[in-house]
């Protein structure tokens, strides 16, 4: 599990890895901890560079108090392009707490922190982190313009093909990118099922179908080729059969 401690005061970095291998049951993995000064170093990390390959983070500790961007806006730059990566802010001053909330927070540390604490709301972290992983086969990293944007499968209810860009219809919001539909159908999971030569759908969100046309859970309706019907109802079926993001 990867963790990243951001933070422009080298004693409490040094402090919050202490409390992290303080904190680690004994029966879980390991944890590559890696700290940054700044924001900027920070995000700079996650977006990658033409010769850094870009850093995926399951859990960032953040000051909110620091030189340059501060966490809230360092968090707002993580979330236009991650919405999984849970966000822990450190912090000595309570007024923050609700511009937390609107970068959708897991937690709110207030310093000075004791060990007892931090132990809880690490694992609660972890335990999110895991959660995460269970509901879905992998992590899928798209590029959109110059970012890198992770998603995770789960959370994708549809992917519609227009021309050389791809959108990609999530619960939260629709990423452009440009990608072809097939090079995309390869890296998903087998809850993808290709319909319609311009639709990949995701079987976890099909709310109805019919001869042409299936309709998802947020009502979108997206186009069921009609040669591919009783190929579809077979594998939708066997679907439903092995459960809700199961190999079909």
């Amino acid at each position: 599990m990867n963790i990243a401690v951001c933070d422009d005061d080298k004693i409490i970095l040094k402090m919050i890895q202490h409390m992290i291998k303080n904190a680690k049951p004994s029966n879980t993995e390991d944890f590559a901890v890696t700290t940054f000064y700044t924001g900027e170093a920070l995000l700079s990390a996650i977006k990658g560079s033409k010769y850094i390959p870009a850093r995926h983070f399951d859990i960032i500790f953040l000051d909110i108090q620091m030189a340059g961007i501060n966490g809230i806006e360092t968090a707002k730059a993580i979330r236009a392009d991650d919405e999984e990566t849970v966000l822990i802010f450190i912090t000595a001053i309570k007024q923050y707490v609700f511009e937390a909330f609107d970068v959708s927070a897991f937690h709110y540390l207030l310093k000075p922190i004791n060990q007892q604490k931090f132990t809880s709301v690490f694992l609660q972290a972890v335990r999110e982190v895991q959660r995460h992983q269970n509901t879905s086969n992998e992590i899928l990293v798209v590029k959109s313009g110059k970012n890198s944007i992770t998603l995770q499968q789960s959370r994708i209810y549809y992917i519609e093909s227009k021309g050389k860009k791809l959108e990609i219809h999530t619960d939260k919001r629709v990423i452009e990118i440009y990608a072809a539909l097939r090079s995309l159908e390869q890296e998903l999971s087998e809850d993808f099922y290709r319909c319609h030569r311009g639709y990949l759908v995701n079987m976890a969100y099909i709310a109805a179908y019919n001869k042409d046309s299936i309709t998802v859970a947020n009502g979108d309706k997206i186009y069921l080729t009609r040669e591919k019907y009783n190929t579809f109802v077979k594998t939708y079926m066997r679907y439903l059969r092995n459960g809700v993001h199961g190999s079909v």
